[in-house]
């Protein structure tokens, strides 16, 4: 059965979801938040920015009976493209091979991505339905991250209904180890640049 939506965040805001918030409360804000149109449902500027700095989401699925199914996705900063103002790919590289989310979107297009950044506490929900292209190597091709081993196998396509950020309470601040290694690299470098500068200062001591 079809729905339409008065507001795009119907999407996530159903009728019984707009019952809980209104027995516990947020309701309000959250219609004040309808009467200025919902979420957002086109890629902005800041939007861009952000997906083109992650380098992991999880993509999430449910198959035709509703059992819902989240796969890790990874790749380089880049790896996720903005085709259009309402359209994300990328590349699906080889991995276990159980295609479980080929399958669930072979039964049900809708899907969901998440995407966080622990470094500065950020999240992006996305809601949209998703389709798996293996008939067209150029795109394939074109999505693939240049230099990056990995084998693609096929891509997905992912056409947003709506976007909401997160508020940052409760993320954890973690840092990717290639940043943490950098620090640490440019820390050393300092170390042993003040090191030699005390050593040329002791030489030069009466």
């Amino acid at each position: 059965m079809t729905t339409t939506n008065t507001y795009s965040s119907d999407v996530a805001f159903t009728p019984t979801v707009k019952a809980i918030q209104a027995r516990k409360g947020s309701r309000g804000g959250y219609a004040h938040m309808e009467d200025g149109g919902g979420f957002r449902t086109e890629i902005d500027p800041a939007l861009a920015a952000f997906i083109a700095e992650q380098t992991s989401f999880f993509l999430a699925t449910a198959n035709a009976e509703g059992q819902p199914y989240i796969q890790h996705r990874g790749g380089p900063a880049g790896f996720i493209r903005i085709l259009d103002k309402s359209t994300l790919a990328f590349a699906d590289f080889r991995g276990n091979r159980q295609y479980i989310t080929q399958g669930n979107l072979s039964e049900n297009p809708k899907a969901y991505i998440f995407l966080i950044d622990y470094v500065n506490r950020r999240r992006i929900k996305i809601w949209g339905e998703a389709r798996v292209v293996e008939d067209d190597p150029a795109l394939i091709a074109a999505l693939m991250p240049k230099d990056y081993k990995a084998k693609p196998e096929q891509a997905i396509l992912f056409k947003i209904t709506a976007w909401d950020s997160n508020c940052p309470q409760h993320i954890p601040m973690k840092f990717d180890a290639a940043d943490v290694a950098a620090a640490i690299a440019a820390r050393d470098e300092r170390i042993a640049e003040l090191e030699a500068e005390v050593a040329q200062l002791k030489a030069r001591s009466p």
